[in-house]
């Protein structure tokens, strides 16, 4: 065994955390830009505590982002997003992560590969690689690097900071080149009624009713429920290559980061992981999504986007059971909620919007064992 180093920024970006490198950094080679990656992570680690890495031990904080040139004119970086595995070696390209998307552009803004005025607000155009749409984050610099304090507070973040707004533009058929995948608003997996639709990424959506279930059990009473992971993960499988994703089965177990499946509710109310009661008042609509075999403790942003447009679809399961019909919608989740706000028209995705928060953890050098 050998010792290396390399430099990398460790991000929190809404809900998630994760290690961002630059393009340059890394060697070209995918096969060897995959193995840095398991390595500074911790990635696989049978006890699923990655106490020899970086990685936290749940998907939302086992992440890499890597940050490069745009490679198209109308962007201002490239951002390709990595999901690595827990107890499997597993390096996923297959979709984006708006959680961590909230800090590609205060990241590209701090290393100098995007101008931006020293006080007031600047505009970062990110480009994300596997998703090939656009981002567009808003958000306040001074000094030249995202402001230090805000007043937003995003649920599962202690404390509050300043707001990062993420413009998901034409967030439509983000893997399929279709945002109904299969043409329609319902179809049936495993026996199961299900919605499949592709915005910023692809989702499959059931009614917890369908699945016995109430659709407000936290993420620890879920992931206890082997039966429960077992099904979500055949439906995963089923939509995947119904969406056109994997060609078989097998092909689509080994995809494991896109779709993502979840279990839909009306507003109900509910405890958070916090302890804290939430009111079915507080939601219009009530999610538990599961994410790499893992129940989210939260929502993962691009769920939430596609989540919303999927809302707005005549015919959906998210359609039915959402409690609001016009405007900005708040999900409930196991840790509170998330505002989304999204437009269809015509049958087509305009854009989706949320807003989080960001900041930069430390900076140096990860170093990794070969």
């Amino acid at each position: 065994m050998k010792l290396h180093r390399i430099r990398a920024v460790y991000m929190r970006g809404g809900t998630s955390k994760a290690l961002v490198f630059k393009e340059a950094d890394l060697p070209a080679a995918r096969a060897d830009r995959d193995a840095i990656f398991l390595a500074a992570m911790g990635v696989p680690d049978p006890d699923r505590r990655q106490l020899d890495g970086m990685g936290g031990g749940l998907s939302s904080l086992n992440k890499v982002c890597i940050v490069g040139p745009p490679s198209r004119a109308d962007a201002d970086v490239d951002f390709t997003f990595v999901q690595l595995g827990v107890d499997t070696p597993l390096v996923d390209y297959g979709g984006n992560c708006g959680n961590m998307s909230a800090a590609i552009g205060p990241f590209a803004v701090e290393e100098g590969l995007v101008p931006c005025p020293a006080e007031g607000e600047a505009v970062v155009r990110i480009h994300n690689t596997n998703t090939g749409k656009l981002i567009r984050a808003r958000f306040a610099v001074t000094d030249g690097a995202l402001a230090a304090d805000g007043t937003l507070a995003i649920d599962g973040v202690a404390g509050t900071a300043a707001a990062v707004r993420l413009e998901f533009l034409a967030p439509g058929g983000a893997k399929t080149g279709r945002l109904l995948p299969t043409g329609h608003a319902i179809d049936r997996l495993c026996g199961i009624e299900a919605s499949l639709v592709d915005a910023a990424n692809p989702c499959i959506f059931v009614a917890a009713q369908s699945l016995g279930l109430a659709g407000t059990e936290l993420p620890s009473a879920l992931d206890a429920n082997a039966a429960f992971l077992a099904q979500m993960e055949d439906i995963r499988r089923a939509g995947s290559v119904a969406m056109g994703l994997a060609p078989d089965i097998a092909a689509a177990g080994r995809l494991a980061s896109v779709p993502k499946v979840a279990m839909l509710s009306g507003p109900a109310t509910a405890m958070t992981v916090s302890g804290r009661r939430l009111a079915a008042a507080e939601t219009d609509l009530t999610v538990r999504m599961i994410s790499v075999g893992q129940p989210h403790r939260a929502v993962p942003i691009t769920g939430a986007i596609c989540l919303a447009v999927a809302a707005r679809l005549p015919g959906t399961i998210a359609q039915r059971l959402c409690a609001n019909r016009t405007g900005p919608i708040r999900i409930g989740h196991a840790s509170g909620t998330t505002t989304v706000d999204a437009e269809v028209e015509g049958g087509e995705a305009r854009h989706g919007a949320v807003y989080r928060t960001a900041r930069r953890l430390f900076e140096g050098h990860v170093i990794y064992r070969s």
